[in-house]
């Protein structure tokens, strides 16, 4: 089974939910409880004196554990556990190096916190580097408790081969990521409507092509662009392809129980040959494998952009530029519809993420360390973590955190939370929609709910934990394999290849290259896990 719009039915939504879910699963689990905690999530402070725990944590955002970190300041004073930084590998931004310098110095702290933690703790929890987490949160984390408890497919998903849950991880909340957005002047300029079919969709890309839309004179139009190439692929969907099974890019997906690799599909090679003919005929930024993620900021400013795939709040920001571009409007628009008439929207948020912390399997403190986990699932720990410290980023407003104006003014919200300590991919912790809502502009959210409406989301692939056996199948021929499909998905697009006379001989590299025991593999694990 996969995750689908029915699962996101029963998601905790908010602030409010998550206190009545925490009231319920503290009130049946007061009897476990060393420390008395009240019914609203407030209680006393975990240890009665400072307790110091080490940790290491890494991303590509923050390469360090920084203790001065407002939000780590109102963390100790509310819990009295002090994370002491003992990160290896600061100076690389790579967190797979940094882990791989942390296992081979043996020499683990408390609590261990990386991007794509869920590999590494799936390999060698059951080797016994890793704490299993599965009894402390049954015993001493009832707010986590409450969210596993409501959330099955999440803790099956996190589960490793062996039954034990060995990390928190970063759990997005709200479903909607990405969306299509064109210029709705352009379109109307050009006397046409909103495509509603992917016919529909190249006969605008066309019209932006050739038809001036910014009338400058030149035809410097990019039609359809990305800031990341894959969302180039994405557009595989519109001839009942697929690009990936998760918010991963090029991610295994699943149909009826059944994995598969889109890459591997007929409807995917008929989508690559059009996108080369898409490519070939202008309609496709011509630099859209190298000129990167400041395309949509270059492409937009200078009025040369017409659509693209891509976040909706960030994107739906620049509509600002209407103030220098006459009648300037980027909307979200619905998927159009394939050649068999499908609408779906491929990208979604996912659950959970491979990123998060774990407890190290030397940790002398795992009682209080899984209630400091635990702490950050609170209501006074959820607006910590999500919205800043209370007086300084926030407000409560009606009993709701609120960012203030002065804080909404001063910059990119993500990047001054990351600055604080808040919002760090790198915790355990269940985001609040609410902040990202809070910064969503009336054009993002108009999209949301077009795309709400719709009902354009499909079921995700949620990961799967392998065997030692089953990993070292997966470690021999997975890489090699993705290598090669995306040569040749390259070479198709810059028409250096052609995927019509090349498909019986790719099909026979695939098999060659380790795929069906590759899925043989990841099936095993995934019956294991999910059925």
């Amino acid at each position: 089974m996969t995750l689908g719009k029915n699962t996101n039915d029963i998601k905790v939504q908010g602030r409010t939910t998550m206190k009545k879910l925490t009231i319920t699963a503290l009130a049946l689990a007061s009897t476990m409880m060393t420390t008395p905690v009240l019914a609203d999530g407030h209680g006393s402070k975990i240890v009665d004196e400072p307790l110091e725990l080490t940790i290491h944590m890494h991303h590509k955002r923050y390469t360090s554990y920084d203790e001065s970190w407002p939000v780590e300041q109102a963390a100790r004073e509310m819990t009295n556990i002090h994370l002491i930084n003992k990160t290896f590998g600061s100076n690389t931004p790579q967190s797979d190096e940094a882990i791989n310098l942390l296992l081979a110095s043996g020499q683990l702290p408390d609590v261990i916190g990386t991007s794509r933690i869920r590999d590494v703790v799936n390999q060698y929890g059951p080797q016994g580097a890793f704490t299993p987490l599965n009894d402390l949160i049954e015993e001493h984390a009832p707010h986590m408790k409450a969210y596993f408890d409501s959330h099955p497919d999440v803790k099956s998903a996190i589960t490793s081969s062996d039954g034990n849950m060995y990390y928190i991880p970063y759990l997005p909340d709200g479903k909607y990521g990405r969306a299509y957005f064109i210029r709705y002047d352009w379109v109307e300029k050009l006397g046409l409507e909103i495509p509603n079919t992917v016919d529909e969709l190249k006969t605008v890309l066309e019209a932006f092509r050739d038809g001036d839309p910014n009338g400058n004179g030149e035809k410097d139009e990019v039609p359809y662009f990305a800031r990341q190439w894959e969302e180039l692929i994405r557009l595989v969907t519109l001839w009942d392809g697929r690009s990936s099974g998760s918010d991963t890019y090029h991610d295994y997906y699943v149909t009826d129980g059944m994995l598969a690799h889109p890459y591997a599909g007929e409807g995917y090679r008929e989508g690559i040959k059009n996108l080369a003919q898409w490519y070939a005929e202008g309609l496709i930024d011509a630099e859209i494998f190298t000129r990167g993620s400041s395309s949509r900021e270059f492409l937009l400013s200078e009025n040369m952009g017409g659509m693209t795939h891509d976040w909706f709040a960030s994107t739906s920001g620049y509509n600002r530029l209407s103030a220098d571009i006459d009648g300037f409007s980027f909307k979200a628009m619905a998927p159009p519809a394939s050649i068999s008439g499908k609408r779906i929207e491929e990208h979604r948020r996912i659950p959970f993420k491979p990123d998060g912390w774990a407890m190290g399997g030397t940790n002398k403190h795992p009682v209080e360390t899984i209630k400091y986990f635990d702490f950050w699932f609170s209501p006074e720990g959820r607006d910590l973590v999500n919205f800043g410290v209370e007086g300084e980023q926030y407000e409560l407003v009606d009993g709701e955190p609120q960012f203030t104006q002065a804080f909404l003014d001063g910059g990119p919200v993500n990047s001054q939370l990351y600055q604080i300590g808040a919002q760090l991919h790198a915790r355990g912790y269940f985001q609040d929609y609410e902040y990202e809502k809070q910064w969503s502009n009336e054009f993002a959210l108009e999209g949301i709910a077009l795309y709400d409406e719709g009902d354009y989301l499909i079921d995700q692939f949620l990961g799967v934990s392998l065997n030692a056996d089953e990993q070292k199948v997966y470690d021999k021929y997975n890489a090699q394999l993705r290598t090669y499909m995306l040569e040749r998905q390259q070479a198709w697009i810059l028409g250096t290849g052609e995927v019509e006379a090349e498909w019986a001989e790719y099909q026979e590299q695939l098999e060659k290259r380790g795929y069906s025991q590759v899925l043989e593999v990841m099936q095993a694990a995934y019956d294991r896990q999910y059925k």
